[in-house]
């Protein structure tokens, strides 16, 4: 056991050392880091969404994870009650943000939300061939990349990520989504800000999936503190799974 010291009079990180904290390892394939904010007691949201968890300092690592990322995925229920924008900051090594992309069996997304009408990229929407075909081609219309795939579980939401070069991928929810890469056991890294309330109430926690899913143990590999909150990073175990 060790004491992490909260009162050390450390240097404040710039943004060169925030990046070295958070860099992805070197992949070829698709690497899935996580992305959630909670309370203290476990609550995933305040009052439906998660702006109520954050603070300066996990608003800001919220903006390096997305430089570092080639792509965000997001479920849709979590694009809707988050009223989700583009990306504005370029990739780090890229001159373009990376494009969110959309889980969506149903492509049930409003063409003239801010998915679609604040961004610099196009939103790459992730649906199935179920999906009333008006609905694929009114966001195909309103500019998204929309993919139709034969099914929407964690191994071919991966391929076709890999399959358009983007293998730094950062999921930013919702829980059902990650409940479903957890249970694939897709899920190479998860930071996890805690949040400094106790908030009550019947919100959800951070991954809701099937049961019986085998844990996948996992490393802490950084922790930083700001604002009264813990931002934690963790890591597959390597004595576990080689393949860092």
């Amino acid at each position: 056991m060790q004491r992490i010291r909260i009162d050390a009079q450390d240097a404040p990180l710039d943004d060169a050392a925030l990046a070295a904290h958070y860099a992805y390892p070197d992949v070829d394939a698709p690497y899935v880091r996580v992305n959630f904010v909670s309370s203290l007691d476990g609550a995933v949201t305040v009052d439906g969404v998660s702006g109520g968890l954050g603070s300066d300092g996990d608003k800001r690592v919220f903006g390096m994870l997305r430089e570092l990322a080639e792509v965000v995925l997001v479920g849709a229920g979590t694009v809707r009650a988050e009223d989700y924008r583009g990306a504005r900051r370029p990739t780090r090594g890229r001159d373009t943000p990376p494009p969110i992309a959309v889980v969506t069996g149903s492509a049930d997304l409003d063409p003239a939300s801010r998915l679609f009408t604040d961004t610099l990229v196009a939103p790459i929407v992730l649906t199935l061939d179920s999906a009333p075909r008006e609905r694929r081609d009114r966001l195909s219309a309103a500019g998204a990349d929309v993919a139709v795939l034969d099914r929407l579980t964690p191994d071919a939401l991966l391929a076709e990520l890999g399959r358009r070069g983007l293998h730094r991928i950062l999921c930013e929810g919702g829980p059902s989504l990650h409940g479903a890469l957890q249970a694939a056991d897709a899920v190479d890294e998860l930071c996890l800000t805690m949040a400094p309330l106790l908030a009550g109430g019947t919100a959800g926690r951070i991954a809701t999936g099937p049961d019986g899913s085998p844990p996948r143990a996992m490393s802490l590999v950084g922790a930083l503190t700001a604002d009264g909150s813990l931002l934690l990073r963790y890591r597959r175990s390597e004595a576990i799974d080689g393949r860092l």
